[in-house]
């Protein structure tokens, strides 16, 4: 219980996944908690994740440490996966159920495939956004906090 590190990686977690439902509830005018729950959109939950982990580590056991080191790869890896791989699983997805309703139209009977999640990915917006929440909770958890 006593894991700051831990804590701070967690709480921007959820810090990010409730901006979410905030932003769609602000922009969209709609009522969505189950977007909490959901990986994609703005910002980044996983970098947030793990950018306050990395910073927490860098400010209490030296950016030259190799601890911080491991954290920064670590991180890095998680928001070239975001922008990249998942980025562009989220788009195949978008077209595959584009191809599946046009298969629905003309076929009609007995074709009924489940449609595909889009949201898997995130935009260089939404990684850098979750960067910065993901260092300033780690800024207040080691530096304004006790």
């Amino acid at each position: 219980m006593s894991n700051r590190w831990l804590w701070t990686a967690l709480l921007a977690n959820v810090t990010a996944q409730i901006l979410k439902v905030l932003l769609i509830l602000l922009v969209e005018r709609r009522w969505a908690p189950d977007k909490f729950l959901e990986t994609g959109g703005m910002p980044s939950s996983h970098t947030a994740m793990v950018v306050s982990l990395s910073t927490g580590i860098g400010l209490t056991q030296g950016l030259s440490s190799p601890l911080f080191g491991v954290a920064v790869v670590f991180s890095l890896i998680i928001m070239y996966d975001a922008t990249g791989v998942r980025h562009s699983s989220g788009q195949q997805a978008r077209l595959l159920n584009d191809l599946l309703e046009e298969l629905r139209e003309v076929v009609r009977e007995g074709f009924s495939p489940r449609p595909l999640r889009v949201l898997l990915g995130h935009t260089y917006l939404e990684v850098a956004v979750g960067a910065i929440l993901g260092v300033l909770c780690a800024l207040i958890a080691f530096v304004w906090l006790p």
